[in-house]
């Protein structure tokens, strides 16, 4: 008998690195349901559509009705990626942030409520700890939230709708919390793929304050292969912090980049700080590491090499 995974924003970055991952290594057959926003991957989505055990929705999550149209079936789980994630943006419009974020996720713990699934994977951020200052350690899954721009903040509400639901109707929901993903398939609006496309066509990378931010940065890969681990063997109730474990300042960051490419830092631009920028992110997966036997097999200059030369590869190719 077939086992069933639905994908919540499976045509994303993160998202798709995932169904990915699901297809090479397991048996599972995995529904997408996405609404191909900018952020998404609609051509790779069509390549997917030829194999037998991958099917896809165009829907919104947010819409009942649009998310009613994926619940033909009984599945395993729901993995939900789904969400509104750039920062900035948020920050001009968070109404769409509260839309996808918050109506989306209490939707599908609506039908995880009636039956439609097993059990319910929620994939949230570091970001709603808030900031940290140097000296302090890094997050656990037992510090406080204290989302400081809207889209942590609706990621936030979305996490304590999942812990509501579960203690109030004993779900079987796992929430976890990830570090700054890179890797293929990111949108060039995000950090890493704005700087390798901006170096690539040698013009000025904008970055904020003085770059001294610092940012725990995690491969996606690894990111997927944790998820995966969760999935089968994590506990009902509890969160997972998925770190990368290698914190680096923003300028660090722009200047291996453009090392990596031959690119001068004459190319390097400050300008002024975003509104509510925190300082600092770092997160512990100890937990994970420990309890489910998680780990690393991405080098962080490996990977970030490897991140380089895929999005390289796409700018120069408009059919990627």
């Amino acid at each position: 008998m077939s086992r069933e995974i639905l994908v919540t924003g499976g045509a994303g970055f993160i998202g798709l690195n995932f169904v990915h991952y699901l297809l090479k290594n397991t048996p599972y057959n995995v529904t997408v349901i996405d609404s191909l926003t900018y952020a998404s991957h609609p051509k790779e989505i069509l390549k997917l559509m030829s194999m037998p055990r991958f099917c896809f929705i165009k829907g919104d999550i947010s819409s009942d009705k649009d998310l009613k149209a994926a619940m033909d079936r009984s599945y395993e789980a729901i993995i939900h990626f789904a969400a509104e994630s750039h920062v900035d943006k948020s920050i001009k419009n968070p109404k769409d942030f509260v839309q996808t974020n918050i109506v989306g996720t209490y939707h599908l713990l609506d039908y995880l409520a009636k039956g439609y699934a097993k059990r319910m994977i929620h994939i949230s951020t570091d970001e709603v700890y808030g900031t940290l200052k140097m000296n302090q350690d890094p997050f656990t899954e037992k510090t406080p939230i204290s989302p400081n721009n809207p889209y942590s903040a609706t990621k936030a509400s979305s996490d304590l709708l999942v812990r509501s639901y579960f203690e109030t109707f004993g779900l079987p929901l796992i929430t976890t919390r990830c570090s700054n993903n890179f890797g293929p398939f990111q949108h060039k609006e995000k950090f890493i793929p704005t700087i390798i496309y901006r170096a690539l066509h040698n013009k000025k990378i904008p970055v904020y304050g003085d770059g001294m931010q610092i940012r725990d940065w995690l491969f996606v890969e690894d990111h997927c292969r944790a998820i995966s681990l969760i999935f089968e063997k994590g506990i009902p109730g509890q969160i997972y912090n998925i770190g990368g474990g290698n914190e680096k300042t923003n300028l660090c960051i722009v200047k291996q980049i453009l090392d990596i490419m031959g690119k001068d830092y004459d190319l390097i631009d400050y300008v002024e700080d975003r509104k509510g920028h925190d300082r600092r992110y770092a997160i512990d997966s100890t937990k994970l590491q420990k309890e489910l036997g998680w780990k690393q097999n991405s080098p962080f200059n490996e990977a970030l090499e490897k991140t380089v030369e895929w999005h390289v590869k796409k700018f120069k190719d408009s059919s990627l």
